[in-house]
């Protein structure tokens, strides 16, 4: 059963401006391995962290709580598989809250020169059976 579904776009100029910052921005809103990744790419480095900031906004709009959820947006993380699938990994509080519900997270990510977007699907995988057709149940 589909949870919810979150959609989030956002200016990259927006993030490059915050993480150009040496306020503590980039810290409390990415992973470790997120800044890892994110600096690795040199002079497109915003756009990939603009990317994962829409990825954190799309999982919290997705969970129907937002903020209220959490703030800890450092404790929602964008990881890339080999095979170049992207995953959200979660910690602490949405970890949790995750396991709880039994809840699969899916995630896409895309972006432009000046736009990035990410669509988040969350589901319950505690009822994935299929139903059983009425006929079947009265045999």
């Amino acid at each position: 059963m589909i949870v919810g579904i979150g959609v989030d776009i956002i200016e990259v100029s927006r993030v490059q401006k915050y993480i150009a910052k040496d306020n503590g921005f980039k810290e409390k809103v990415f992973s470790k391995k997120e800044i890892v990744f994110c600096e690795s790419k040199g002079k497109n480095k915003a756009q990939h962290y603009a990317t994962r900031f829409a990825a954190k906004e799309a999982f919290l709009k997705a969970t129907g709580q937002g903020l209220l959820l959490s703030n800890d947006l450092n404790e929602i993380e964008v990881e890339v598989m080999e095979s170049g699938k992207p995953e959200i990994l979660l910690a602490g509080k949405l970890a949790s809250v995750t396991k709880i519900n039994k809840w699969m997270v899916y995630v896409s990510l895309a972006h432009l020169r000046s736009t990035a977007c990410a669509m988040v699907v969350i589901e319950s995988v505690e009822n994935l059976e299929p139903p059983i057709p009425s006929e079947e149940k009265s045999a």
